[in-house]
């Protein structure tokens, strides 16, 4: 058996070497490195694949995050209501641009931002909600753009878990996960389900007028070149992770089954255990891409487990370990701890296994028993 990885970029890189290694030699040659055809080219396809009028590449998730906010022309004071149990850049954003954060509970079964909370959550002030798509599995769009258009608020899609995910509608149609809200927003770490070899990230809109104001924000607050009507910031792709990204969206459809698979196999292998709750799946099996595949150990067995699977040389993760509403850049004394009874919770139980396209059912089939082995022992 190979040594097991949390992530194997380096297998994912050997399908796709000769097409990347040759959209990287063309575009050193022709030393189009900001905004060249790479980056357009990208950006046709991207549109195309998610069925969506406009992307905007950019520099990082979290500028995407930020863009965005910026774009949809929040104000210091504004309220963003959000996830607790996510990782620190949906909030981080939130505070730079001195809007407020509103963090509220998720749901226990899919991690997601809980929609109830979001309703009680809701203030004159409140100007946008950010679900956030965690692990790979979209929020309840249906009820939060609901919400959202019963109080006249924004609503942008942290996808950055969750890109190449379905959702089904009760309108009965169906939405590539971040094309619901107002705006999406996206990652393209390297450890991504669509990943660059660098940092990169993209914005999602079909108003046309939203996508025109955030494409001069990418870029200096330029829509022509040195004349600068909006305030902006320096937040561009460069040609060479879009080249890379070119390379693996025709296969991420591919990546994410393969993914689906192997989630797959790692419930099998744990059903019927006592102790060991597995990811649920809402609804059919394209609505989940598992960015992560993410255990609940019971009976405050977490930390020892981990602490057995270091031993045993097998990566996992722990996301995320602390709750924003007690990280100290972002405590507030409006919040209460009786309002956070899932997150609470889920910061104890939570566990992520090794999770990427290239891993095998001979490695899942160790991890497992490992698990089980431990947990009964």
């Amino acid at each position: 058996m190979k040594k097991i990885q949390m992530v194997d970029l380096k297998g994912q890189y050997e399908g796709i070497k000769e097409q990347v290694n040759t959209s990287f030699q063309q575009v050193i040659e022709n030393a189009a490195f900001i905004n060249g055809p790479e980056v357009q080219q990208f950006q046709k396809e991207l549109e195309e694949y998610l069925d969506v009028k406009n992307v905007i590449p950019c520099a990082n998730g979290t500028d995407a995050l930020q863009i965005a906010m910026m774009g949809l022309g929040l104000k210091p004071g504004d309220e963003v209501i959000t996830a607790d149990f996510t990782f620190a850049a949906t909030v981080e954003v939130i505070a730079l641009l001195q809007l407020t954060p509103v963090l509220v509970d998720v749901e226990a079964d899919s991690f997601n931002i809980d929609p109830e909370a979001i309703k009680k959550a809701i203030t004159p002030k409140t100007k946008a909600i950010v679900p956030v798509h965690l692990f790979g599995q979209a929020a309840n769009m249906d009820v939060i753009m609901e919400i959202a258009e019963e109080h006249h608020l924004f609503v942008i899609e942290d996808n950055a878990q969750a890109i190449g995910g379905n959702y089904h509608s009760k309108n009965g149609k169906t939405y590539k996960t971040g094309t619901l809200g107002h705006i999406g927003a996206t990652s393209f770490f390297p450890s991504k389900n669509l990943g660059c070899y660098g940092d990169g990230g993209a914005i999602f809109t079909n108003d046309d007028d939203l996508a025109h104001t955030m494409r001069g924000i990418v870029n200096h607050g330029m829509y022509e070149r040195y004349h600068h009507d909006v305030v902006g910031v320096n937040s561009r792709l460069d040609s060479l992770q879009a080249a890379v990204l070119r390379a693996k969206l025709p296969k991420l459809d591919f990546y994410n089954k393969t993914r689906r698979k192997s989630a797959d196999t790692y419930s099998k292998a744990f059903q019927g255990e006592e102790g060991v709750i597995t990811p649920l799946r809402m609804g059919d099996a394209d609505t989940h891409v598992y960015h992560q595949y993410t255990l609940k150990i019971q009976n405050g067995k977490r930390d020892a487990l981990a602490k057995h699977l270091q031993e045993q040389g097998i990566p996992f993760g722990i996301y995320y370990p602390i709750p924003l509403h007690k990280q100290k850049a972002y405590a507030d004394s409006r919040y209460n701890e009786a309002d956070f009874p899932i997150t609470n919770q889920l910061v104890q139980e939570v566990l992520s296994l090794p999770m990427h396209t290239e891993l095998e059912d001979e490695q899942i089939d160790f991890i497992s028993k490992t698990i089980i082995e431990f947990l009964k022992g």
